[in-house]
């Protein structure tokens, strides 16, 4: 995996998982779990990170961002990096209790 997409990798992964503790788990126990999984592939890396919050649009959140972008907003510069970071990105109600976010992110491997 090239470099700069591990470390970008790393930032929106980052960026994801404060979002969960900060916003999706605001309220709840500190014991809440939150699950995280990284599956590394030969020209992708997806990451996804479980919590236990309130159902939330993403897209729509980001369309409104996207529309009207405040970049001197703390809580949407992470979304606005992890969406330019990615190649997907997208977050579900996976049963009752949880939600996903996704992020994959492909790149080239050069040959040796």
């Amino acid at each position: 995996m090239p470099q700069k997409d591990w470390l970008q990798c790393q930032l929106a992964l980052a960026e994801a998982f404060t979002n969960a503790v900060r916003h999706a788990h605001k309220g709840l126990s500190e014991d809440t779990p939150i699950e995280l999984e990284v599956l590394l592939y030969p020209t992708s890396i997806e990451l996804r990170i479980w919590d236990r919050g309130a159902p939330f649009d993403l897209e729509g959140y980001i369309k409104t961002l996207d529309e009207q972008p405040n970049y001197h907003s703390g809580g949407q510069r992470g979304l606005i990096l992890m969406k330019s970071i990615a190649d997907r990105l997208s977050y579900r109600r996976v049963d009752e209790q949880r939600n996903c976010l996704l992020l994959v992110k492909t790149f080239e491997v050069s040959s040796p």
